[in-house]
């Protein structure tokens, strides 16, 4: 029972891609990378980071993150840099600047639409007449007699 518990605790621990041949030997250089890619999208992947991807691609974002640092980049130099060749996508954490102010805040702009859109047909249901039913001819109420006395 104990060797199951510890296998299972085993698969249960996260898995990083980092190869250890991509590890920095400065422990603090090497720490500043892990945490910028973590913040980093594997472009392959699209919603992992490249710090949990095994992507060619996402491994090529890791080295040229630690190559970014070892030529003496700032933190947001590094990502600066990638974000100049690879675009605002890269990002797991988009920015709010700019056009994106308008991605961001399209989903509450949309809840606030709809909300009023629903309260003010519900409001107008609430204040519509009920219709009102034509009352019977004359022939419809001779036959409508005659089929209930059968």
């Amino acid at each position: 029972m104990k060797r199951l518990v510890l296998i299972l605790l085993l698969f249960a621990a996260p898995v990083w891609a980092v190869q250890p041949d991509e590890m920095l030997d400065d422990p603090v250089l090497e720490d500043r990378a892990r945490e910028l890619s973590k913040g980093l999208r594997c472009l392959v992947c699209r919603n992992e980071s490249i710090d949990e991807s095994n992507a060619s691609l996402a491994r090529d974002l890791r080295l040229l993150v630690r190559e970014r640092l070892v030529a003496g980049d700032s933190d947001e130099e590094a990502v600066e840099y990638i974000v100049d060749r690879y675009g605002e996508y890269v990002l797991l954490n988009p920015t709010a600047t700019g056009a994106n102010w308008l991605l961001w805040g399209a989903g509450p702009l949309m809840l606030l639409l709809a909300g009023g859109v629903g309260f003010i047909y519900l409001r107008g249901r609430s204040t519509a007449k009920a219709p009102t039913e034509a009352p019977l001819s004359a022939d419809e109420q001779a036959r409508l007699d005659d089929i209930l006395q059968q």
